[in-house]
């Protein structure tokens, strides 16, 4: 009993001391935000930072790395700009929207709202990461995350393309009439125009977004930084990733289930 005891007490003191670390970043972080200056400044030192991408298009797993902690600081920075966001909406809806102290919440909330649009960037510049870089970086990771998406799609769309292809096919052959015979040709032609495209499609990807999709995955699963950037603009953002995990599952078991029909 006693061991027990000691555990939990142990447990909330624990727990306690994350809150007030995460209580204590968010602070800091707030005033950060308050005095680093407008979002005009953050850009202005932003376009000096100077940065020429690879010719190849290729990412490497330094700045794979750099990407992932930056999105991770990038998280803590959009929450406390929500929530000032929200505090700034609620001031100016209990001032008055049409008073001058609801007028003066209103411009703080758009500041916030800029804060949390720039996150990302002030996030590499806490980090002492080149903006321009980091910019790039991100560019190239959801473009490897959005294709990975597109892909996953595409090939539970082909699973039942291809069944639906075999019942067709073998209904053209059991077809006792030639109208109905030519009816179900026509249609397999078509069928079969369509793999050819999307095979051709494939052979045509680019060598830089299968390279970096392939180096993202050492990491994490590639669909995750579109799952991240989407989290960003929900109020649960462990639902909008539970959402899009959830999605990958339904896409391979439609995936599965077709191929065993």
């Amino acid at each position: 009993m006693r061991r027990t005891l000691y555990a939990v007490v142990a447990l909330c003191v624990l727990l306690t001391g994350c809150k007030a670390k995460e209580l204590a970043e968010k602070a800091s972080i707030a005033r950060d935000l308050n005095k680093r200056g407008s979002t005009i400044d953050l850009m202005k030192q932003t376009a000096e930072d100077k940065y020429t991408p690879p010719a190849d298009g290729k990412l490497t797993d330094s700045q794979i790395k750099m990407y992932l902690k930056v999105r991770e600081h990038e998280k803590a920075i959009a929450q406390v700009a929500k929530e000032q966001l929200q505090q700034h909406a609620e001031a100016a809806k209990k001032a008055g929207d049409k008073s001058i102290g609801g007028m003066m919440e209103g411009f703080k909330g758009l500041g916030s709202l800029a804060d949390f649009a720039t996150a990302d960037i002030r996030a590499a510049k806490d980090l002492g990461f080149n903006t321009q870089e980091y910019l790039w970086v991100k560019g190239k990771v959801l473009e490897a995350s959005s294709v990975a998406m597109a892909d996953k799609m595409t090939e539970a769309i082909n699973a039942q393309m291809e069944a639906s292809y075999q019942q067709m096919k073998k209904a053209h052959d059991e077809a006792k009439d030639e109208a109905t015979k030519k009816m179900y040709a026509d249609s397999l032609a078509g069928f079969e125009k369509s793999r050819q495209e999307a095979q051709a499609q494939k052979q045509q990807a680019d060598p830089a977004v299968v390279y970096n999709r392939e180096l993202i995955s050492h990491y994490e699963n590639a669909l995750n930084a579109l799952a991240n950037e989407m989290a960003k603009y929900s109020d649960k953002p462990v639902d909008t990733n539970k959402a899009v995990q959830d999605l990958e599952k339904k896409l391979d078991e439609a995936k599965q289930q077709t191929g065993k029909q």
